[in-house]
């Protein structure tokens, strides 16, 4: 499985990336010493993962994370991914109690 993913840092700058294990991922890019990792090792992290979306292949996961890019916009990020994620979690939790 291959995962889309979006982090934020404490100041609100995201970071958009593809990877297959997610988990491993995102602990790199707060690790101290992160060679290979240029945006999120400048000093702007701890990074915070906010959304992430899973996918088959990884063709797939990079014309999602390819997609979301080319938005260039927080405020679609904010709007769009984050906004429905939160209204899918709220959701669920009503089915659920």
């Amino acid at each position: 499985m291959f995962w889309v993913y979006i982090l934020q840092n404490p100041v609100g700058k995201f970071y958009i990336g593809q990877t297959e294990d997610l988990c491993k991922r995102v602990a790199e890019h707060n690790a101290p010493g992160r060679d290979g990792v240029k945006f999120t090792a400048k000093g702007n992290g701890p990074w915070r993962l906010v959304w992430s979306e899973s996918y088959a292949s990884r063709e797939e996961a990079m014309r999602r994370e390819k997609q979301i890019k080319s938005m260039k916009s927080a405020r679609w990020i904010r709007e769009t991914l984050l906004h429905e994620s939160a209204r899918s979690v709220l959701y669920s939790h009503r089915i659920t109690l």
